[in-house]
Parts: C-alpha cells; sequence; structure tokens
C-alpha cells in the first residue's frame, strides 16, 4: 500500500446541493467579525501572553473596531478567569463592544463560566461539543442521540443560568465541533435540536458556528455545507451563522469568502491567521480582500505598519514579509517590468487625476494601509529596471531622468546593487548616481565663464565666452564663440592643447525643487567619434551654469574611458 493511499475523503458533501453561492462574484457587505486572537490565537503561542499582556492586546483589538471578542476559557484556566474578572471590574469592556466566553457542556464548567461573567453588561456564552464521526467513535464513543443529548443539556443549563442574571444581556452561541467531519444531516439535527431550545427572537438571535476545526476538503465544498445548514436551521431569520475556518489545507481565507457567499452572517479568526497547527483565518486578508472590492469592512486596518508592529509585539510572532496586505515586502517590486508598469500607471494616474484605482500590480493603494510608494513600492537590487529607478529619483529627489537617459542609469545602478550584492535603500540610490553623474569635475574644471553678445547677420544667438579652465591639473585662460552659450564654452575647450573629440547629442533641464530659490539642474548627452553617449548632469542655481556643469560631467565621464591626449 502506497502512504497516500491511507487517506480517504474524510468529510460530508450535504445530502442537497444547489450551490447558489456560485453564482455570486464578491461579498458585498461586512460580517460581524469575532476576534479570537484572545483564545486560539493566545493558546497557540509557545509563551502564552501573561495578564497585562492581554488587557492590552484587547484594548489594540477594540481600536480596530472589533464589537466581539472572544476572551477565553474563564472555567478552565485561573488565567483567563483572572483576565475577565479584570475587564470587567475595571470597567475596561465598552458598552457597544460584546465579549465572547467558551464553555464545555458540563453543568460545573458552566455554573463557573456565568459566575465568572457578574457584572458584565452583555456576553456571549459559546457552548460547544464534538460531533464528527471520528470522534464520535474513536473519543467518546457515543452514538448520535447520546452526542445530542450533551448538547441539548448544554443548552437548558445555559437558559437555566441565564436566568439567574438578569441584569447581563446574554447570546448564546453554539459549535458542533469538527463540524467539516460530521455528517450533514446529522449537524443539521444537533443545530436545530439547540435551536429548538434557545427560541431565539429577532431580538435576541442565536448564533450558530460551523467550524471548519480540521480543514478537510476543498473550498467549494466548505460552501456547500454552509449553504446546505443555511436553507435548512430552523428560524433561520434568528439565527446567525458563524464561521471558524482552520487553515490546514492553506485555504481558511478561501473557506471563509465561500462561506459568506453561502449564507454565512459572521467570522471568527484572528489576525494574520495566528491559531493551533497551521493557524485560524487571517482576518484581515478577508477584510482586506473586501476593502479591495470597494467594501467597507467595518475594521481599521489604515495604520498596517502598527497592526503588524504589535501584533508581533504581543505575540512574539513574525509577520512573514510577503504576508498578503501586512507584510513589509507585499507592495515591493524588485522586478524591472514590474517596476516600469507600476511607474507608468501612478503617472498616468497623476496626470489623468484619476479617484477610481487602477494601477497595474498594486490590487489596493499601499497608502490605503499606511504605506509609501517613495519607501514600500519600489524597491532596487540587481533585478530592478529604469523605470523604478527613475520613479526613485524622481518621486524621492526630485531629478526628471530624460527618457535616453534612463536605461543607463538603470543598468549603472543594478550594478551597484549587483556588485555589493544587497537591496539598495533610496540615500545609497542618491549617493552613486550623484558621485557618477553629477558635477564631476575631474579631470576638467571650468571654474569661471563670462558670455557676451557676438551678434552677426545671420543670428542673434551668437555668444563669446571666456573661461578660466583646469585641466589635468594645470590652468587656462580660453576664449571662443559659439552659436549659444554651450556650443561657445565646448569650442572653448577645444582651444586647449588637449583633444576635446565628441558632438553634443541632446541636453534638457528644470528646477529641482518648486521654489523661487530653486536650484537647476541640467542633463548633457555627448558622442564620441564612433556614437558612444556619455551622460552628465549639472547641478547650480543659474541654470546656465548648471548646463555648464552637466557638459563637463559628461566631458569627465568621457575622459574616464577615453583619457586625455594632447593635439
Amino acid at each position: 500500500m502506497k502512504n497516500y493511499e491511507k487517506y480517504k475523503v474524510g468529510y460530508y458533501m450535504p445530502p442537497i446541493n444547489e450551490m447558489k453561492w456560485v453564482k455570486k462574484d464578491h461579498v458585498k457587505k461586512p460580517p460581524v467579525w469575532c476576534s479570537v486572537d484572545l483564545r486560539d490565537g493566545n493558546q497557540a503561542l509557545i509563551v502564552p501572553m501573561s495578564l497585562e499582556e492581554k488587557v492590552e492586546y484587547f484594548q489594540f483589538l477594540l481600536s480596530l473596531g472589533f464589537k466581539e471578542i472572544e476572551v477565553g476559557f474563564p472555567a478552565a484556566s485561573k488565567t483567563e478567569y483572572r483576565f475577565l474578572r479584570t475587564l470587567i471590574e475595571k470597567n475596561l469592556i465598552p458598552d457597544d463592544v460584546t465579549i465572547q466566553v467558551l464553555t464545555q457542556s458540563r453543568e460545573h464548567i458552566i455554573k463557573k463560566t456565568f459566575e465568572s461573567l457578574k457584572g458584565v453588561k452583555k456576553a456571549i456564552v459559546h457552548l460547544y461539543n464534538s460531533t464528527s464521526y471520528a470522534q464520535r467513535e474513536q473519543v467518546f464513543k457515543k452514538s448520535k442521540e447520546e452526542i445530542i443529548e450533551i448538547a441539548t443539556i448544554g443548552a437548558k443549563l445555559l437558559n437555566k443560568y441565564k436566568e439567574t442574571m438578569p441584569e447581563t444581556d446574554f447570546s448564546f452561541e453554539y459549535s458542533p465541533e469538527s463540524f467539516t467531519g460530521t455528517e450533514m444531516e446529522f449537524a443539521l439535527d444537533i443545530c436545530n435540536a439547540v435551536i429548538d431550545i434557545w427560541k431565539p427572537t429577532p431580538k435576541n438571535k442565536v448564533i450558530i458556528n460551523l467550524p471548519a476545526t480540521v480543514s478537510m476538503s476543498m473550498p467549494h465544498v466548505y460552501a456547500s455545507q454552509i449553504e446546505y445548514m443555511s436553507d435548512h436551521l430552523h428560524d433561520r431569520d434568528n439565527v446567525l451563522i458563524s464561521l471558524h475556518p482552520h487553515n490546514d489545507r492553506g485555504t481558511a481565507v478561501a473557506d471563509a469568502e465561500l462561506g459568506l457567499l453561502a449564507g454565512g452572517d459572521r467570522v471568527e479568526g484572528t489576525l494574520f491567521g495566528n491559531g493551533e497547527r497551521t493557524g485560524n483565518v487571517d482576518i484581515i486578508t478577508v477584510a482586506m480582500n473586501m476593502f479591495a472590492h470597494g467594501v467597507d469592512p467595518g475594521l481599521d486596518f489604515s495604520n498596517m505598519p502598527e497592526v503588524v508592529d504589535k501584533y508581533e509585539q504581543y505575540t512574539d510572532l513574525k509577520v512573514h514579509p510577503r504576508q498578503p496586505y501586512g507584510g513589509q515586502l507585499v507592495f515591493a517590486a524588485f522586478s524591472g517590468s514590474h517596476q516600469d508598469a507600476i511607474a507608468k500607471g501612478m503617472d498616468w494616474r497623476n496626470k489623468k487625476n484619476l479617484i477610481e484605482w487602477t494601477v497595474p500590480y498594486l490590487p489596493i493603494d499601499p497608502r490605503d494601509v499606511g504605506r509609501e510608494y517613495e519607501t514600500d513600492v519600489i524597491r532596487i537590487n540587481s533585478q530592478s529596471g529604469k523605470g523604478g529607478i527613475a520613479y526613485i529619483l524622481e518621486q524621492s529627489y526630485g531629478y526628471e531622468i530624460p527618457q535616453k537617459m534612463r536605461e543607463e542609469v538603470g543598468y549603472f545602478i543594478k550594478n551597484v546593487s549587483d556588485r555589493q550584492h544587497k537591496e539598495l535603500s533610496h540615500e545609497e540610490i542618491l549617493e552613486a548616481f550623484r558621485t557618477e553623474y553629477i558635477n564631476v569635475f575631474t579631470p576638467v574644471d571650468i571654474t569661471d565663464a563670462t558670455f557676451r553678445k557676438a551678434s552677426t547677420y545671420k543670428s542673434d544667438d551668437g555668444m563669446i565666452v571666456d573661461i578660466k579652465v583646469t585641466i589635468d591639473g594645470v590652468d587656462y585662460d580660453l576664449t571662443a564663440s559659439g552659436n549659444g552659450r554651450l556650443d561657445a564654452v565646448s569650442n572653448a575647450l577645444k582651444e586647449s592643447p588637449y583633444a576635446f573629440d565628441y558632438t553634443f547629442v541632446t541636453y534638457s533641464e528644470h528646477a529641482l525643487e518648486a521654489n523661487s530659490s530653486s536650484r537647476a539642474v541640467a542633463y548633457v548627452a555627448i558622442a564620441d567619434k564612433d556614437g558612444k553617449i556619455f551622460w552628465g548632469v549639472g547641478i547650480h542655481e543659474d541654470i546656465i551654469l548648471a548646463s555648464i556643469n552637466a557638459l563637463v560631467s559628461a566631458i569627465n565621464r568621457q575622459k574616464k574611458v577615453q583619457p586625455l591626449t594632447a593635439k
């Protein structure tokens, strides 16, 4: 027998499978969210949170907008009992927030659970017992009827103890634990038996939680199970179907989303999916997926870096750098083609003044979760492209790199990254660009230039220039004319004892900062006799001097590969 042959299908398809949910294209309204970070999430930690950490984490969950929070199993642990009492006695539960507590169907546990809730304004008491075929056969060794009796005894006890605390607004929740491994007709029977005892009303609805305690099937099967239950539960209008997917198959988010399409009203999960084994459903991903479809999820993840920091602080777990929405690198594009598309998309959006978000490769605007384009989106390493590098130099530092220069600059910066074998920061990119291209004054340095008109009958553009120049450590005073300032300076250099063999290719300029006292930046390209292009960049408060600096920088970059020679 092959090792994989011992695995058989352990889930049950519903007897009626209409799959009406398939016709829906996305979730159009948010569910009721219930955080179980302080119960499922906490019990999965190697070192569980302290009382103080639990209180702080509870308050952080409130700040994100959670209105229902499962705070633990108070009858099973002194720490969880103390935590619940702390929340109540210190009045830390806002009036619009409902805490949830878990209990097994045993009277002494139920009694202690209600005792732990003394003084709370409202609470959900979550009753559960396991219902799957495997659990009935191997763990409890009980019949279906005996398993139903466990649930109904617990349901009646909740009614009994509720009557002793009329000052508290109680809601009840029932979970057929291991629902996904339970025959659907039996799951329906046991849930309906509990519903009939609790007798829900429009003002006091019952929660039926249908957990994928162990994820056993593809997501469409879970959705079909939810749809069957939704269609056949008693008093459905007064019942909230809650989803509690675990991530054993890596499909918890898909299970939750399809489960909501199939009739789910509520989702229990954790931030970033922390939980036992492979974890619970990641509420952040489910909520932000809705956000990306234009639906307000009702939770605030606008400062995702803070959410990540708090989560890592309290759980001592790390958020994967490529975790959806929250990972440090989730918006980062290193690929040249991706960077180019993002840069062009951002430019298109700015020029068109668009509201709708359609930028390639970015499903949402990074700023909606507290991230920045300049530092989080375009990241530079040896795989990056000319578009991304030009984008950073423009967005962060104001350099509008000419289109024909971008490829050369791109390869230059990528080679810097490749040699250092690391990602380059924006500051490192600027420093490499500055050192290689900007105001390069060795071996040629023009220290002064004076212009005067040289009009002829052919043109009013003629210029005569007197320059002071240092070439290879020797000072010269040179004069020449030309049909413009740069042409005059170029001709003056050619009056020196050295051979300057190049022709102009292109020139552009712009202000580097948007104010009246801004510096000017100029870009000059020259070509040698073989057509090889050399770029230079000049910066100065005076645009004329900036253009001269750019010419000198281009010449000096040429001389790095074609050393100075005498005429």
